[in-house]
């Protein structure tokens, strides 16, 4: 039996383990060489970048949001203001179990549905650390109740926060405008403007009005702090923070007590006031009734109180000195007149014989006069004072449409006044090229006739009459209105005048002036379509009344205001400037469906000038008075037409 005996190579064996051990070491020194490699490039070249996130998990920057800037009228007194609530605010990140916890404060105090909705909203853009009011506006025994049984909600406080606040309510809303929540078409707008950072924080913004268009003025800068934070999200301390900045107070041009009087006088009804200080085109007043309450807005209006004033018939959220566009009627034929008299199409001592209509030549159509049975001898200042109807027929025919427009577009008619707020239209000068346009029709000369009393397709706005008014009264110097006089610098007082623009200069001859104003004059003389509002004035009033069709009248038919529904009746107008020799306030005034202009509307033109001219406040037990609860000095810190 034989026997195989394998002997093992040592020397073989011993050669592969060093080779084994020598490659294991390379692969560990290459390792460990990759690894020293990240760490440095870690360390060094990326340093400065896991610097800021580590920063930025123990730092995060609170926003301090600013006071917003005080509003006030030409007199001091204060219009919008802010004012400290109780607010009810929970920092989640200090609260166990929250929705148990507002469950709980439920039952202690009111909390709506739109409380929540707001709560849930804000939660989602708040960091855990920051506190989030729940619910706001506590009243004095609700913040007691809280108060005594503030230990049982940790992380839940009492605290006070600013409130836009407007203490006449709906005193010049349509003027003022009004702030509210910031909304997903604000926070785009914010951005596309740079200007999202200074809004951090920040949960209302200028929706209108003055709050809108010098919303950059009003909001201020925001302040921060640095606040450390543990691993929790807790607030440990603050690092470092920076004071806000306040917005600056704005002045308006506007009267508060001439602003109350002219909305108190519509007594209830539709409309709209215009007043304007010619030489620098202060608005005075800018009513728009009925109005609504500013107030409503501030904490974002609930469903109930908007549904009111979206659907109301009477419209109140519409401005309608602004965007109320409307037929001027008659108060169109001074602008007619000059047009007359600067062409020579009318030179003293022009007269015709009004038969009470007017007729274009191989026509049998009867343009009426207001009057049937004319009014006789008619030269250009007796056709303002009396408004015959047939004379500026004649006159708009001789001119024609073009030549027309051309002129009175001068004095604002068909173009925006470029107020320095939003919204406003531009009304309408119709010419053959527009109707093409708009209809692909051709244009008529009777559309021309009926343009020469402001009815057919012209259309102006209140402001764009006062506008008119106030630059016939500054002798055809046009002064774009404006409604803020004053911007004052909330850190060092400083008062910024805004300039007066000069919008346009018209150089009219001062004897064709002179015969228009006379003219205007005469109406609220005896014999004038408005003598009543001139009687016993105690200075010279120079004014044209209106009447606009709301709805036509057929041409064998006769306008009986008793047979039309109220919402059919005309329009009534009124234009008027004084003193007549010294020009100081214009006044353009609406009533919608108000008939007669010299009988509605003269009267509230009245009362206004009265109060600005003389100081007269009207005697009516009923009329409330703006008491000013604070002044910048002492405001918290924090086809034809009937009579016109």
């Amino acid at each position: 039996m034989g026997y195989s005996t394998e002997l093992k190579n040592h020397q073989n064996e011993q050669q592969k383990f060093k080779v084994r051990l020598v490659f294991l070491i390379l692969m560990v020194l290459s390792a460990f060489s990759a690894l020293l490699g990240r760490f440095y490039y870690l360390q060094v070249f990326r340093y400065d970048y896991y610097q800021t996130l580590a920063e930025n998990n123990r730092i995060s920057i609170v926003p301090i949001t600013p006071n917003r800037g005080l509003i006030s009228d030409r007199n001091g007194i204060i219009l919008a203001h802010n004012f400290f609530v109780y607010t009810l605010e929970i920092t989640p990140s200090k609260t166990d179990g929250l929705q148990d916890t507002i469950t709980e404060l439920g039952k202690l105090v009111e909390i709506s549905a739109t409380d929540l909705k707001r709560f849930k909203k804000l939660r989602a853009q708040s960091h855990t650390f920051e506190s989030i009011p729940i619910r706001t506006h506590l009243n004095e025994y609700e913040a007691a109740k809280f108060a005594v049984n503030r230990f049982r909600f940790p992380g839940v406080e009492l605290k006070s926060r600013l409130f836009r606040h407007y203490p006449y309510g709906t005193l010049g809303t349509h003027g003022i405008g009004y702030i509210s929540r910031i909304n997903e078409n604000d926070l785009k707008q914010l951005k596309e403007n740079n200007q999202l950072s200074n809004y951090k924080g920040t949960e209302h913004i200028g929706k209108a009005g003055v709050e809108q268009a010098y919303e950059a003025d009003l909001h201020g800068i925001t302040g921060f702090q640095q606040v450390e934070i543990d691993a929790d999200g807790r607030a440990v301390r603050v690092l470092s923070s920076a004071s806000p900045t306040s917005g600056n107070n704005i002045v308006l041009s506007m009267d508060a007590k001439l602003q109350e009087i002219a909305e108190h006088e519509f007594a209830g009804r539709r409309g709209a006031l215009v007043a304007i200080q010619p030489k620098t085109g202060e608005v005075l007043a800018m009513a728009s009734m009925p109005s609504f309450d500013a107030n409503l807005f501030v904490d974002g209006i609930d469903f109930d109180n908007w549904n009111l004033l979206n659907n109301s018939p009477d419209k109140p959220l519409i401005n309608r000195s602004l965007k109320g566009i409307y037929p001027p009627g008659s108060t169109f034929k001074p602008f007619v007149a000059l047009a007359g008299l600067e062409s020579g199409k009318r030179q003293p001592p022009f007269t015709i014989s009004d038969p009470g209509f007017f007729t274009l030549p191989n026509s049998r159509h009867h343009y009426r006069d207001w009057k049937p049975s004319g009014h006789g001898a008619v030269d250009m200042r007796r056709a303002i004072t009396v408004s015959c109807d047939t004379f500026f027929y004649g006159l708009a025919v001789e001119l024609g449409i073009e030549r027309l427009t051309d002129f009175v577009r001068h004095f604002g008619f068909g173009e925006k006044t470029n107020i320095d707020i939003q919204g406003e239209l531009s009304g309408l000068l119709p010419t053959p090229a527009w109707k093409q346009r708009r209809f692909k029709q051709p244009w008529y000369m009777g559309e021309t006739v009926i343009v020469g009393i402001g009815q057919g397709y012209t259309l102006v706005t209140p402001m764009q009459l006062a506008y008119a008014t106030a630059t016939l009264a500054n002798n055809g110097q046009a002064i774009r209105p404006h409604l803020v006089n004053a911007i004052v610098n909330a850190k060092t007082n400083q008062v910024k005048l805004l300039p007066h623009t000069i919008a346009d200069q018209l150089n009219l001859n001062p004897q064709n002036l002179e015969i228009v104003k006379l003219g205007m004059m005469d109406v609220t003389r005896p014999g004038g379509t408005a003598a009543a509002v001139g009687a016993n004035a105690g200075y010279d009033i120079a004014a044209k009344t209106g009447t606009a069709q709301v709805v036509g009248i057929k041409q064998n038919e006769k306008y009986n205001e008793k047979l039309i529904a109220e919402r059919h009746r005309d329009h009534a107008w009124f234009i008027a400037y004084a003193p007549a020799e010294d020009p100081k306030i214009a006044v353009a005034v609406i009533v919608e469906n108000g008939s007669h202009g010299g009988s509605t509307a003269g009267p509230i033109a009245r009362k206004v000038m009265d109060y600005y001219l003389l100081g007269k406040i009207p005697v009516d037990p009923t009329a409330p008075t703006v008491a000013p609860e604070a002044t910048v000095a002492n405001a918290p810190e924090v086809e034809e037409e009937p009579h016109d």
